[in-house]
């Protein structure tokens, strides 16, 4: 077992629990439940919006669930390079976090439509990490080959 299936497994694992999390406490305020946004509670005044706003969230668990299977197969059918392949896209895909998300979700902390002080930075963080573990183990798999 490499580093890159460790790395895909453990990012596969907290993304299944985001998946558990969506589906079976979507309004949950931990774990990326969507209850962070106080604009949750508030969507449940008019049914058509609130609708909508579930079906986002179970539509981004499935498309979760697609993600968590593919990198699966990875896991247990890919050689290395596409295992190398699959953390260089993991982590191209998971910074772009910062393009349009992060700005967004900064700008409803600074204006209080969250419902934790500071959940922007936190969220900032744990994708920082997410890909500086996709940066080291891509450099440390590579050492070798360079």
């Amino acid at each position: 077992m490499n580093l890159l299936i460790i790395v895909l497994g453990i990012f596969s694992c907290i993304e299944l629990l985001n998946i558990i999390m969506l589906y079976g406490k979507p309004a949950a305020q931990y774990g990326n439940g969507i209850g962070v946004f106080k604009a949750w509670e508030e969507s449940k005044e008019n049914n058509a919006i609130h609708a909508l706003i579930r079906y986002l969230v179970f539509w981004i668990a499935g498309t979760k669930i697609i993600f968590v299977g593919l990198i699966l197969v990875i896991i247990l059918t890919g050689s290395w390079r596409t295992q190398l392949g699959a953390v260089s896209v993991l982590l191209l895909t998971t910074s772009t976090f910062f393009v349009k998300l992060y700005p967004l979700i900064k700008k409803m902390d600074k204006q209080k439509e969250l419902t934790i002080t500071g959940y922007s930075k936190t969220l900032a963080l744990m994708i920082t990490s997410f890909l500086i573990m996709f940066i080291a183990a891509l450099l440390i798999e590579t050492i070798d080959v360079i």
